[in-house]
């Protein structure tokens, strides 16, 4: 163990079979260890960033029927919405007001709205907001061009043309296929998932990565994960961030699944940080994890707390709610020894906080 520690700790590029071992075998403080050197190897200087942003879910209808989501409501099931353009950009002016720079948008697969409300949604918000779109996952714009009788790579560059600056992670859940059919038969495969991603990239929009686990994938598929998002980087270099969050089975088709601990979210966030060679930045997870986790995540890997999330719903259907203001953020990337730096999306700071 003490030559892959070193192998890791003089920044050469680990295998499958070597990021198995430290999953599995390695000290749990002599990991952390490990992660913080590559982290601050990357990073020299100890800030630790986050986005002032909100999440907007535009609509909750989605014909997918995914058992880890509780969010969701069937076409034709109660409690169904979709957003009009004021309530929208009421949302939007509370961010900008409460000193937000960005949205985060995703809904569900609904089944009537053609492209053409995507893109009048995105006219409108860039006609009346100054604010980054981060938005529509990869299994929504796969649905997107299945829906509309269009190639994704048209898709994307009618919604780009519109107003849409950068696509987030979401939908990954764990990018292995016997996995997905499990847990998501109707989303996008694990290979559509990335092509999304590396579209984008070649058509100029940078997008982040995430990782939903804790269900049904075995670590070593957590680890196939890792490696499928590491290949797709070095292809590309489009990824920003990679996110790892534990799955919440509270509410959801998949109630048996216990919750994963802080030590199993830990081991995995520091592994990320280990594997991902070629991705600048890994996020905490303090909305699923608790303010107190995310601040040690920081001493495992992480040196970005995520966002403000000013608005959240899927977690919270889930029945996991924590909410952390600006100055919350601050104070506890403060307590735990770093400087917090307020940043775009694409990780260009706007002010520290000293």
């Amino acid at each position: 163990m003490n030559t892959l520690y070193e192998k890791v700790l003089s920044g050469e590029r680990i295998d499958f079979d070597e990021a198995r071992r430290l999953y599995l075998d390695a000290d749990f403080h002599e990991l952390g260890f490990l992660a913080h050197a590559v982290r601050m190897a990357k990073h020299p200087e100890p800030v630790v960033t986050y986005v002032s942003d909100r999440n907007i879910n535009y609509s909750n209808v989605c014909v997918c029927g995914c058992k880890f989501c509780a969010f969701y409501k069937g076409p034709e099931q109660d409690g169904g919405y979709v957003l009009s353009h004021e309530e929208i950009g009421r949302k939007i002016k509370e961010t900008i007001d409460l000193g937000g720079t960005q949205i985060l948008m995703q809904g569900g697969h609904h089944p009537t709205l053609p492209l053409s409300w995507y893109e009048d949604m995105l006219h409108y918000i860039k006609d009346n907001h100054p604010v980054h779109v981060h938005a529509f996952s990869p299994p929504e714009i796969v649905y997107f061009s299945e829906l509309n009788g269009l190639n994704v790579a048209e898709v994307i560059r009618r919604l780009h043309a519109a107003g849409l600056d950068s696509i987030p992670g979401g939908g990954a859940e764990i990018l292995v296929d016997e996995v997905r059919s499990e847990i998501a038969p109707n989303k996008c495969p694990a290979g559509q998932w990335l092509g999304v991603m590396e579209e984008a990239h070649r058509q100029g929009l940078k997008t982040t990565a995430t990782m939903m686990f804790g269900h049904v994938e075995s670590p070593d598929q957590r680890l196939e994960h890792l490696f499928a998002v590491r290949e797709s980087q070095d292809k590309t270099g489009g990824y920003t961030a990679f996110i790892p969050w534990t799955f919440q089975p509270d509410h959801t088709a998949l109630p048996h699944c216990r919750k994963l601990t802080s030590v199993e979210y830990l081991r995995t966030l520091a592994v990320s940080r280990i594997v991902l060679d070629n991705v600048d930045n890994i996020q905490v997870s303090w909305v699923t994890m608790g303010p107190g986790i995310a601040q040690m995540g920081l001493h495992f890997g992480g040196n970005d707390f995520g966002s403000t999330m000013i608005e959240e719903n899927v977690v919270k259907a889930a029945g996991v709610s924590f909410r952390l203001t600006k100055e919350e953020i601050n104070r506890l990337v403060k307590d735990a020894g770093f400087t917090p730096a307020q940043r775009t999306m694409d990780y260009s700071l706007l002010e520290k906080s000293l």
